[in-house]
């Protein structure tokens, strides 16, 4: 241990870096079982510099914070989810609507992370975590080939623990630092934009169809992104509206486009735009989302150290699933920590079980896995997104007028059209590649 000015360093059971809901999740499990617990977050507070779409699944959730639904400041109870496929002014439409999605224990809300992150920080701080803001971790120290503890931008920052959990977000400054991770490639993240658009609470109930407290969900593909991989979102509040988009990095770099450009074409959009019209723009964020997936996660535990959420690439981008596994990740590295310390072994041999936790005792690692070849299929088939959307839209508008020409016509006109395209080869492959993908 080391010391500063005669005065000796601060020692706890566990340093968590990060207090999002992955790094909140880890200290308050840890908290519980009597482990002297410090987390350090960048921001103002928790939750300021955070960024999520805005859904959040209760179950996953409820493992740590037990019934959060009676007093946690949520938006809406989501009843309805939908997937449209857009062109440049038109919408296919899925969707589907239970109130079964509200009872006894709901299945989503929509959140604002300001707001509920700051109430899981609070849950943590009851438990007996101490929560320092407006502090950045600049470094993890090692002794012996094993973390033992952090180095904070404060003055005399150092700080002594066993076990560091790494809960630091997509930047991954603190896990490349300790060869854990490589550098982030623009095919491993995506750039989100995301505005809050307020709207009076009657309006949104009318406009979407629901009672009070009841709350919809939409997600966009197709011209949403100008046919770049990625999706756009509209999630309704109690008295605003989410809207937002994201692409690949990649993608946005090759196409010398922001998702704030792509923002304000979906904002215009003739399906969308009556939705938010009347709106009052409230505020603007953007954010960098993992979609690195399976293929691309980092080492998720070493001597001493775990990694947890966003930072160890746990995002389901095809199922909007992030901070279900950030909750989950966070619990299960924390059971882990508890483990260790009931040993008095932090080496990796330990530590590993947090890896087999993920595995065995949530979807995480079986969810990721499954859908660890799907980027790579929608790069190899772009047209994805531009071509089949349109072929799609035009046919069913041609289905749907009623004209002196027959449905077995028009029916035969569809065929005929993707055969002279030349396009029956190129579907042929994209089942195949899908299903090999996908499946």
């Amino acid at each position: 241990m080391s010391e500063s000015e005669g005065a000796i360093a601060p020692k706890f059971d566990v340093i968590v870096v990060g207090a999002g809901p992955a790094g909140v999740a880890a200290a308050t499990v840890c908290a519980r079982a009597g482990l002297e617990t410090i987390v350090f977050e960048r921001g103002r507070k928790p939750g300021v510099k955070n960024v999520m779409g805005g859904v959040l699944y209760t179950r996953p959730t409820a493992e740590v914070f037990g019934e959060f639904w009676k007093d946690a400041p949520l938006e809406r109870c989501v009843i309805e989810q939908n997937a449209w496929i857009l062109t440049e002014d038109s919408a296919i439409k899925l969707g589907y609507r239970s109130r079964q999605f509200a009872e006894d224990i709901p299945n989503s809300f929509t959140v604002l992370r300001v707001r509920i992150d700051e109430y899981f920080a609070q849950q943590a701080e009851a438990a007996g975590a101490l929560i320092i803001n407006e502090t950045k971790v600049d470094e993890v120290l090692q002794e012996d080939g094993r973390a033992a503890g952090v180095r904070t931008g404060r003055p005399e920052g150092e700080v002594y623990a066993p076990i560091v959990i790494i809960a630091e977000g997509v930047n991954c400054e603190l896990t490349k630092a300790l060869d854990m991770q490589s550098d982030l490639r623009l095919e491993d993240a995506a750039s989100t934009v995301k505005e809050i658009i307020r709207l009076d609470r009657e309006v949104i109930e009318d406009r979407f169809s629901l009672g009070p407290e009841e709350g919809a969900t939409i997600e966009m593909y197709g011209a949403s992104t100008q046919g770049m991989l990625g999706t756009a979102f509209l999630y309704t509040n109690q008295e605003s509206i989410s809207l937002g988009v994201g692409v690949l990095l990649a993608d946005a770099v090759k196409d010398h486009t922001t998702p704030f450009d792509m923002l304000k074409q979906l904002k215009q959009h003739p399906v969308v735009a009556p939705l938010i019209a009347g709106g009052e723009s409230g505020e603007y964020m953007s954010h960098l989302i993992p979609e690195g997936g399976y293929n691309r996660l980092p080492a998720l535990f070493g001597h001493g150290v775990m990694v947890v959420g966003d930072a160890a690439q746990l995002v389901n981008g095809l199922h909007r699933e992030g901070s279900n596994h950030a909750i989950l990740s966070g619990k299960m590295a924390a059971e882990t920590a508890i483990e260790a310390h009931e040993k008095g072994d932090f080496s990796a041999k330990t530590l590993h079980k947090y890896r087999q936790r993920l595995e065995k005792e949530a979807p995480t690692m079986n969810d990721l896995r499954k859908y660890r070849r799907a980027t790579g299929f929608m790069e190899r088939h772009p047209w994805m997104l531009s071509l089949y959307p349109q072929l799609a839209a035009d046919s069913i508008a041609d289905m749907m007028t009623v004209d002196p020409e027959t449905k077995r016509t028009k029916q035969w006109n569809i065929v005929k059209d993707v055969i002279r395209r030349g396009w029956i080869p190129r579907m042929v492959w994209d089942a195949i590649d899908g299903g090999r993908s996908l499946i």
